[in-house]
């Protein structure tokens, strides 16, 4: 069965690349300004800069962390070394 008006099954209208670009461009145009003049947009952008910020933080407090342990480490590390050494001379 082939629709009323229609050459055959499956076949469209050509319609030119440019149209085609120019229809994508307008409805992600409309997307953009209904995206902008919604308040929820705004309020997840903050959520998500709140959060980007939170994992930033720990992020550097995890790095600080780190830092101290293998700093403590290398510490005990050298003291073991000098008694080894102070114990064969």
């Amino acid at each position: 069965m082939t629709p009323a008006g229609s050459a055959a099954p499956g076949q469209r209208a050509p319609t030119s690349g440019f149209d085609q670009q120019m229809a994508q461009r307008l409805v992600s145009l409309g997307l953009v300004r209904q995206m902008l003049r919604s308040r929820r947009f705004y309020e997840r952008l903050a959520l998500g800069f709140i959060v980007v910020g939170a994992l930033r933080g720990l992020g550097q407090e995890n790095s600080a962390t780190t830092k101290a342990r293998l700093s403590a480490w290398n510490k005990r590390e050298m003291e073991r070394i000098e008694r080894k050494a102070k114990e064969i001379v």
